[in-house]
C-alpha cells in the first residue's frame, strides 16, 4: 500500500510532484515513489488550479489552514509542508518574524500532533536558522518535538541534486518516536558538478519582445547607486541564482537574475515561464493553466520537485527498512 500524504501550504505542487515522482527532467527519468496524496490545501486558489492540473489527489481544498479542523483531514502516513517563509527571509530583515505568516508553523504542528503521521517534512528558507539569534528556529523545532517526533534538519543545496539553481533550503524531517529505529540520513548529493543554466534555455535570443528590457531600463540600471544589486545577468555555464516569486516584474535594478542576450548592444531579457519552471526542476509536462504573471509567482514560491524527490526517496527507504 502506498504511504498516504497530506500536503499543507501545497502551492502549485512542487513538493507533491517530488513525493509522487514518475517524471522526466533534463532527459532523466525519476521513478514513481510509493506515496499518494490524499489531501492538499492552500489559501491560493490559482495555485490549486495548477496543482489539480498536474498532481493526482483525492481531496484538494482552498482554505486558510487556521480555519481547518484537523479532525476533517484524512488519516495519513506523511505530512509535508513548506510553511510560508516571507517572514523568515534574509532579504528583508526588517520584517516582523512573529506576524501571522511567521506563526503558521504552529498550524502545521497542530495538524501533525492530531494526525500522528509516521513522519513529516517541513521546508523553509535558510534565514530561519539565524533569525533572532536562532531562537525562532529553536521554537519551531520544539513545537514539532512536543508532538512526539525525533527531528533531523539540514540545509540542502539544490545544486547538489541536479537542480540548475543556487537555492538553499532548510529541510526538517520528523520521525514519530515509537517507530524511530535509527537516525534518519538526508540524501547524499547526486552530482559532482552543478548542472549549468544553459540546460534550461531554448535559445538566448527569442522573438517575443515582451521579455526584453527597454533601453530606458538599461540606462536606469547604469545610473543606479553603486550599492544597488543590479544587472545580475547569468552565466549560462553555471547554475542560476535563486529565482523568486517576483519574476513577473523582474527589474534590472533588483536581485532577480536575468539573461544578457548581447553585451555589445546591452540587450537583456527575463526568463520565459517555461525556462523559470525548468530552473526550478519542473518537467516540461507540468502545466500552468493560469496567467503568465500568476505562473511566475507559483514557480518562484515552489519547492523544487527534484530536490524533494530525493528527500522523499530517502524517507521511503527509511520507512521501508
Amino acid at each position: 500500500m502506498p504511504y498516504r500524504v497530506v500536503s499543507l501550504f501545497s502551492g502549485c505542487g512542487g513538493g507533491d510532484l517530488g513525493f509522487h515522482g514518475g517524471f522526466i527532467y533534463n532527459h532523466k527519468k525519476y521513478k514513481r515513489l510509493n506515496f499518494d496524496c490524499v489531501y492538499a490545501s492552500d489559501i491560493d486558489e490559482d495555485a490549486l488550479k495548477t496543482f489539480k492540473k498536474n498532481i493526482p489527489s483525492s481531496l484538494i481544498e482552498c482554505i486558510d489552514v487556521t480555519q481547518k479542523d484537523e479532525a476533517e483531514i484524512p488519516d495519513c502516513d506523511i505530512i509535508i509542508g513548506g510553511f510560508p517563509c516571507q517572514s523568515f527571509s534574509t532579504v528583508n530583515p526588517t520584517k516582523d518574524p512573529f506576524d501571522a505568516r511567521g506563526n503558521l508553523y504552529k498550524e502545521m504542528a497542530r495538524i501533525v500532533k492530531a494526525k500522528q503521521p509516521l513522519a513529516f517534512v517541513a521546508e523553509n528558507v535558510k534565514g530561519l536558522f539565524t533569525l533572532k539569534g536562532g531562537s525562532i528556529f529553536k521554537s519551531v523545532c520544539k513545537a514539532f518535538e512536543d508532538c512526539g517526533y525525533v527531528l533531523h534538519h539540514q540545509l540542502l543545496k539544490a545544486i547538489d541534486y541536479a537542480v540548475p539553481q543556487r537555492r538553499e533550503r532548510i529541510i526538517i524531517v520528523g520521525i514519530r518516536k515509537d517507530i524511530y529505529k535509527k537516525p534518519y540520513n538526508f540524501p547524499l548529493p547526486t552530482v559532482q558538478k552543478p548542472v549549468p543554466l544553459r540546460t534550461c534555455i531554448d535559445m538566448l535570443a527569442i522573438e517575443d519582445k515582451r521579455y526584453y528590457f527597454s533601453k530606458k531600463a538599461v540606462i536606469g540600471m547604469k545610473n543606479a547607486k553603486p550599492n544597488m544589486k543590479r544587472g545580475l545577468w547569468q552565466d549560462l555555464d553555471k547554475p542560476c541564482l535563486t529565482i523568486t516569486s517576483h519574476l513577473a516584474k523582474t527589474s534590472l535594478n533588483s536581485r532577480d537574475p536575468v539573461l544578457l542576450v548581447d553585451q555589445e548592444s546591452e540587450l537583456y531579457r527575463r526568463f520565459t515561464v517555461r525556462e523559470a519552471a525548468r530552473i526550478q526542476s519542473f518537467p516540461d509536462t507540468f502545466e500552468f493553466p493560469v496567467s503568465e504573471k500568476k505562473a511566475y509567482k507559483q514557480i518562484g514560491n515552489a519547492i523544487p520537485p527534484l530536490l524533494f524527490w530525493n528527500v522523499a526517496k530517502s524517507i521511503q527507504e527509511y520507512l521501508d527498512n
